[in-house]
């Protein structure tokens, strides 16, 4: 099937809805359903944290080694991975902070890199990019802080995401593309192509970026479309409450390309939804097949 037959067969399965982006990075080919509708980016944010991070060591801004030193309480960000889970104190270098941001959506690690680059910087270098519709509001902290808000949620409460139903989701500007952290599929695979292309970004600040891509360790999305060793697959994915998302490069051993960008909004809020993780792979596999055929 192409990719619209997949979307049009796992909507109708699923009661989901798909925003998607493919495009060859060696060509003009591009695919794509909604692709020019905002999304919520949830953790996929973090890729323009990225750029911008490896933008500021490439021009000496940020020294990669510089350490930062984290009592328990700094930082402090719910987040089931990486050091947001650490009890005792921890020190880690800015490089490694933004692996850990990347490689396991680490969301203390985020917030440390975001106050280390400022969020408006981050900003502004996507508006140079011309990646206009890709907007940060704020950082993890802000983003559950904004649900405690709306959920009317004393601040020093533990938040309880499974907990929500489904009208009180409908109200959460965590879960409006027009009010949070958002892009679009197209501009998010545009980023990426340029990360694979040193277009508009220090080709070393490249380099570091698909390092760290590729180390991400969630094979359960797009890399689900792609059960190939051969097949390499650089990604970020993004998960909060109704959203799953991956973006990422499939590259061939042929040497084909592409940028694949998938976004979904699901029918009700469950953590361990595995069919929905694949239907991303499903549809990241159709839409590098349909531009491989042209």
């Amino acid at each position: 099937m192409g990719l619209q037959q997949t979307v049009d067969a796992l909507e109708e399965r699923w009661g989901l809805t798909a925003f998607v982006h493919g495009m060859a990075l060696d060509g003009d080919a591009d695919v794509g359903v909604r692709a020019d509708e905002p999304v919520v980016a949830a953790s996929v944010f973090k890729l323009p944290v990225l750029v911008e991070a490896c933008r500021q060591i490439a021009a000496g801004d940020i020294d990669p080694t510089r350490r930062f030193d984290l009592a328990p309480d700094d930082f402090a960000v719910l987040g089931p991975t990486g050091i947001a889970v650490f009890a005792d104190p921890v020190s880690l270098s800015f490089r490694d902070l933004c692996l850990s941001m990347m490689s396991v959506s680490d969301n203390r690690a985020t917030d440390v890199v975001m106050d280390a680059v400022g969020l408006e910087r981050v900003n502004a270098t996507m508006r140079a990019l011309g990646l206009g519709s890709t907007v940060l509001e704020g950082d993890c902290a802000a983003l559950f802080a904004s649900i405690t808000e709306d959920l009317a949620v004393a601040p020093d409460a533990a938040l309880d995401l499974s907990a929500i139903d489904e009208d009180a989701l409908r109200g959460l500007r965590a879960l409006d593309p027009r009010r949070t952290n958002r892009t679009t599929p197209r501009e998010a695979s545009q980023l990426l192509a340029r990360l694979w292309t040193d277009r508009g970004i220090d080709p070393s600040a490249c380099a570091e970026a698909r390092r760290i891509l590729g180390l991400q360790v969630w094979s359960n999305r797009l890399r689900a479309g792609f059960p190939d060793d051969s097949v390499r697959v650089s990604g970020k994915t993004g998960t909060l409450l109704t959203v799953r998302n991956e973006v990422g490069v499939v590259e061939h051993p042929d040497g084909g390309r592409c940028a694949v960008s998938v976004f979904l909004r699901l029918p009700a809020a469950d953590a361990v939804v595995p069919h929905f993780d694949h239907a991303i792979g499903e549809i990241a596999a159709a839409a590098v097949a349909e531009l491989r055929a042209r």
